[in-house]
């Protein structure tokens, strides 16, 4: 499997998401249908990037550090940013749940966004040459997340 193409595809779908939950508050009016559409497109985001991030932690950064232990640090950090982001993906939801206002909502996502980008752009530049020639024989899902 070509894996730096499947983290490149992942981080598309995770960015298309957040775009499709962004979008979502923006409907003119509070609607039945937009909030319903907030729920599903905010509570889909945060299970599909908390999704790719655990099992990055559970299975591709594993085989990583096993093929080039100099990588060690690099995965520390990149693992310390998965739960930082996961604080971040509890706040939303914390928010959705509570119906916060659209501007405290765009707060969370604007402050997720701009650490998931930082952090997908430094996974990608420290990883994806290690991803090219990564022999791991497990399933996309298992690897990067149900996306």
């Amino acid at each position: 499997m070509a894996w730096a193409q499947e983290m490149r595809s992942t981080h598309a779908r995770l960015r298309e998401a957040l775009q499709l939950t962004r979008d979502s508050l923006d409907h003119p009016g509070a609607t039945v249908a937009a909030v319903g559409d907030l729920l599903l497109y905010c509570r889909g985001f945060c299970a599909a990037l908390d999704g790719h991030h655990r099992a990055e932690d559970r299975t591709l950064f594993p085989a990583i550090a096993a093929a080039r232990p100099d990588l060690r640090p690099v995965l520390r950090a990149l693992e310390q940013d998965h739960s930082m982001i996961a604080y971040l993906l509890t706040g939303l939801t914390a928010a959705v749940d509570r119906s916060a206002a659209p501007d405290e909502l765009h707060q969370h996502l604007d402050g997720i966004g701009a650490i998931m980008e930082s952090h997908f752009r430094y996974e990608e530049r420290q990883l994806l040459t290690v991803l090219e020639s990564l022999n791991l024989p497990a399933a996309r899902e298992e690897a990067l997340g149900p996306l």
